[in-house]
């Protein structure tokens, strides 16, 4: 929808809800015009109910709102006596028409100082839980999302394993789109393996249903920087693959659904990138990764047919590798840890496996044989920035034809050499959002930007504070999976310089604290 339409639909809103409650208001001393003025209404409504004006706040904000809403129909039936359980099932149920039959078929009496206690344990529990979902739902949606590391494109950065804490508001909170959705679930809700929103899978580009909010952002306080880690929705997730559909059909997922990827932003809006025999060079300049970026790549170790101890492997701190059926080694290694192994005594040569230049790989982007890509070799390519003006022809084209349509929501039409821009004739276009470059440190074994080009700021979820949990997922079951744990990295932050220090020791004597704190406290009530 656009907002124009939800402007008209919230209207429609008001007017259901002036007509469904305005005797109510009457009764409760209040004006019937003050259930119809659009904002104010709540906010008198807050004070008939006897609930804090700021509960306001959370009917405007997306997701949150569908939990709030069945939670004010039933406290407007309460404060006008309906306060059976039958009264909460059937306003529920038809989401909050019954106050209908309360405003017209009933003589209710308003119960102005009524108790806002529960009126039983079941009450205490289900108000109890209602209320941590909310608050949950507002700081997973806004503030800071867990997240977990399920591949090695950042492998020795970020482990697979690793459960990071994502903050949502440096770079600015993004409002959901989807507005019909389960709380705190992304895109399938858990056990059920179904999806989690509402949509419509007719349509495609992400504009799934009626209901969708068009793309906003609160205001960050930081901008992307070269080489940080970002979480970012994947722009070429468009099949049901999340749902065990292997059909490839195409199902557009909505813009906040999308698979969740973490890279390291290689490249920022308006730079010129270029990857020479695995190094990344911007704007001409081989880039300076920070000192706990870990980047690798395969190399051939020739041992002579001798074999590595598994003791050597360990201290080499080896985790990708296999022996090749020619007793050569293929292993996954640092600049530094190749130059380690080479001193190895049974080392007789190593090399660093790249692609050569000039190889056409059809998976490299933009998916030309025009240009002839490959992971180790590929660009020059311009990442674009907003307000930025490029040439568009048929050697531009290719790298811009989804920015054009899908990212920035044009009508795109090529005819031969010719290429119209909602139905104009166009010989060049500006970018309305800054683009990024994202790619993983373990260079020929992520799938990223190379693959699917640009990522839009609009995908950008968040930045990795801190890993708060680290284990191995592989291990066989959850005893093993606790003894797994690396302890060195329980609560060490994601970026910063120099090894990373754990402040575990700081968490536990907060949460010790805290337990002696409430212990106290409920001995004094006692």
């Amino acid at each position: 929808m656009t907002f124009t339409e939800w402007f008209l639909f919230f209207l429609i809103i008001q007017v259901i809800h002036f007509l469904g409650t305005w005797k109510l208001y009457v009764k409760a001393g209040r004006k019937a015009w003050e259930a119809s003025v659009p904002v104010y209404n709540a906010i008198v409504l807050m004070q008939i109910i006897n609930r804090p004006k700021w509960w306001v706040i959370l009917l405007f904000v997306p997701i949150v709102n569908l939990l709030m809403f069945p939670i004010i129909w039933v406290e407007t039936c309460r404060s006008f006596g309906f306060n059976q359980r039958k009264d909460t099932i059937l306003a529920i149920l038809t989401l909050g028409f019954y106050i209908y039959y309360i405003n017209y078929a009933t003589d209710a009496n308003y119960v102005e100082n009524r108790s806002l206690q529960p009126r039983s344990g079941l009450g205490e529990w289900v108000s109890s839980i209602a209320f941590a979902i909310i608050a949950a739902t507002l700081v997973h949606t806004y503030f800071m999302q867990p997240y977990t590391i399920p591949t090695s494109s950042l492998e020795k950065t970020l482990l697979v394993g690793d459960y990071l804490f994502v903050s949502k508001f440096h770079y600015g909170a993004r409002i959901p789109s989807t507005t019909v959705a389960a709380p705190m679930a992304h895109d399938t809700i858990p056990v059920l393996g179904t999806k989690s929103f509402l949509s419509d899978d007719k349509n495609k580009d992400g504009i799934l249903n009626k209901l969708s909010l068009p793309y906003m952002r609160l205001p960050g306080f930081q901008k992307i920087k070269r080489n940080d880690i970002v979480v970012f929705s994947w722009p070429a997730d468009t099949l049901a693959l999340m749902w065990g559909d292997r059909s490839g059909k195409a199902t557009y997922k909505p813009l906040d659904k999308r698979t969740n990827y973490v890279k390291r932003a290689t490249g920022i809006a308006g730079d010129t990138l270029e990857v020479r025999d695995g190094y990344v060079f911007i704007n001409n300049k081989k880039t300076v990764l920070p000192d706990r970026a870990k980047p690798q790549w395969m190399h051939i170790v020739d041992t002579d047919g001798q074999k590595f101890s598994q003791g050597a492997l360990n201290r080499y701190n080896i985790r990708e590798g296999k022996l090749l059926n020619d007793g050569r080694y293929y292993l996954n290694l640092t600049d530094d840890e190749a130059a380690l192994i080479a001193k190895n005594p049974i080392v007789k040569s190593i090399e660093k496996h790249l692609t050569p230049k000039g190889t056409y790989d059809k998976s490299m982007f933009p998916h030309n044989p025009k240009y002839a890509w490959s992971h180790d070799n590929f660009g020059p390519i311009y990442i674009p920035k907003k307000g930025a003006t490029v040439e568009l022809n048929e050697n531009t084209i290719p790298f811009y034809e989804q920015v054009i349509r899908r990212y920035e929501n044009n009508d795109l039409t090529i005819f031969g050499n010719d290429i119209y821009i909602n139905g104009k004739k166009a010989k060049n276009y500006t970018f309305k959002q800054d683009y990024y470059w994202m790619m993983g440190d373990n260079r020929q074994n992520s799938l990223d930007a190379r693959n699917w080009g640009y990522v839009p700021f609009d995908h950008v979820v968040g930045k990795p504070v801190m890993i708060w949990l680290s284990w191995d997922p592989n291990a066989p079951n959850f005893i093993a999976k606790l003894q797994s744990i690396r302890w060195d990295r329980m609560f060490t932050t994601v970026g910063g310089s120099g090894k990373p220090t754990s402040y575990l020791w700081l968490v536990l004597l907060l949460i010790a604290g805290y337990t002696v704190y409430s212990f106290r406290k409920g001995k004094k009530k006692a």
